[in-house]
């Protein structure tokens, strides 16, 4: 009888922070033979499929007894979790300021014109199971059996995300297997399908502020992402403006098996537009968007609706002159959310240094020499770290919510708004470090508000810049 596959993952794209289970089993051998070891030969690849019949993509090879039931079970999520990352860097193929990126960019994600692959946020994965025993005295290793081909990436779910219970997906059948329905929800297509975001669709930023939303290419992808820019009465202004999913804005023109091109960026925000659109700067010259807003909607090839539609109100300028500071931050689905604190902000800076005692005078010439700026404790280095209370504006309970996410994020960064000083001459060599700066979430609590309770709602969040300023040593 040969090795089966009892249970595996109810849908092929997971989130490499959810259980991944496997059971096999194989009747025959486990009740006839002594030693007997189910083995699982785990390939894992970025760009094509792994091909199971080279080693190229094995990341490991694992072993487990039968059970009492005579069947054996693995869990792959914490073996799958350490090849997945988020995405800091454009792809090749996208653009910034309308200069194409090439291969080993330097452009953060953030920053993109219009669309861009990912480059570690997605993998493939793909397992094949065996089983080992002791047959006369030697060891036989037989009876291949293949899993499915699944996409992983860089999410998690959280306890309230309601799982299936099925045989097969998108079934009212019975079964072991189990799974949340990431294809069937964040595929954009005629059902709908949503961005990976649990962001609320309607968002405010400032003119500076860059910032991208993602969505799965893995059933369809969208045609084109439409804008349409509104003035503060609700009135159309400019013109609506198409952005095709093609090679030439940083997607591409078929569906393919690439990794790399499953997961998908799109440049939305106004620093953004700000990048590339004529039509959006014309409206910023004319001062007539700001105030206003524009909306973000993904179209088919019919120009139909293809999934949730964004609003991002623009704000006027703030009057009291507080300094906007703008937070990124890694989200549950493994890509980035945006919030601009326009409030009331502090900076605190703490020094720490090493120190010494110095002698008085010149000890190593031909006389003694009294030097006034010599002797005493002196600073060998002293280093410096900024922290910043920053403060929201009244929010929503949706808003509300999505904080959530923030405080319990791993990757937080401070990102710098719209800069018009670099030019498509210097994009190539400049480092562009200037745009994002990594900070460590130093707000250890968090107190869900609402409506109810707390009537009008604001929150203060405190970061650490993570790189230490490294001053002069003497």
């Amino acid at each position: 009888m040969a090795t089966l596959i009892e249970q595996h993952p109810l849908y092929d794209t997971l989130t490499v922070g959810q259980d991944v289970i496997f059971t096999v089993s194989n009747t025959s051998v486990v009740s006839s033979f002594p030693n007997v070891k189910f083995i699982a030969e785990v390939h894992i690849s970025s760009g094509n499929p792994p091909n199971p019949s080279a080693s190229t993509d094995i990341v490991g090879t694992f072993k487990t007894t039968p059970n009492n039931a005579g069947v054996g079970m693995f869990d792959f999520r914490p073996i799958i979790e350490s090849f997945v990352n988020a995405d800091n860097l454009a792809r090749k193929d996208s653009s910034y300021k309308l200069v194409v990126n090439t291969e080993g960019t330097n452009v953060p994600i953030h920053l993109i014109d219009k669309f861009s692959g990912n480059l570690n946020a997605m993998r493939y994965l793909f397992i094949r199971f065996k089983i080992e025993y002791i047959d006369s005295g030697a060891l036989v290793t037989t009876d291949i059996t293949d899993s499915d081909l699944y996409n992983i990436f860089n999410g998690y779910l959280k306890y309230t995300d309601v799982l299936d219970l099925a045989d097969t997906p998108f079934t009212q059948s019975t079964g072991n297997n189990f799974g949340y329905p990431i294809p069937q929800k964040f595929t954009l297509d005629e059902d709908a399908g949503e961005f990976l975001s649990n962001a609320p669709t309607t968002q405010y930023a400032n003119l500076e502020d860059y910032g991208t939303i993602s969505f799965l290419t893995i059933l369809s992808r969208p045609a084109k992402i439409r804008l349409m820019y509104y003035d503060s009465t609700g009135s159309q202004i400019g013109y609506t403006e198409n952005v095709t999913f093609h090679t030439a804005t940083g997607g591409y023109g078929s569906l393919i098996a690439d990794t790399n091109r499953r997961l998908f960026y799109f440049g939305c925000f106004p620093a953004n537009l700000r990048n590339w659109s004529t039509v959006f700067n014309a409206l910023v010259t004319a001062g007539t968007i700001q105030g206003g807003y524009y909306t973000v909607e993904p179209l088919n090839s019919a120009s139909s609706n293809f999934g949730t539609k964004y609003t991002f109100n623009v704000n006027c300028s703030n009057l009291k002159g507080y300094e906007p500071i703008r937070l990124c931050w890694l989200n549950q689905w493994g890509t980035w959310d945006y919030y601009t604190f326009n409030m009331k902000s502090t900076k605190m800076i703490s020094t720490k240094g090493s120190t010494y005692q110095q002698l008085e005078g010149s000890w190593n010439e031909s006389a003694y020499r009294i030097d006034s700026f010599k002797g005493g404790k002196k600073a060998f280095r002293v280093n410096a770290t900024e922290k910043i209370s920053m403060n929201t504006d009244f929010v929503s309970e949706s808003e509300s919510e999505w904080f959530e996410e923030l405080i319990n994020s791993p990757e937080v960064y401070i990102l710098k708004g719209f800069q018009d000083d670099l030019n498509s001459a210097f994009l190539n060599i400049s480092a562009l470090n200037q745009y994002v700066t990594p900070v460590r979430l130093t707000t250890s609590s968090y107190t869900k508000k609402t409506v109810a309770n707390d009537k009008l709602m604001q929150y203060t969040f405190e970061v650490e810049k993570s790189k230490t300023l490294r001053t002069q040593a003497v």
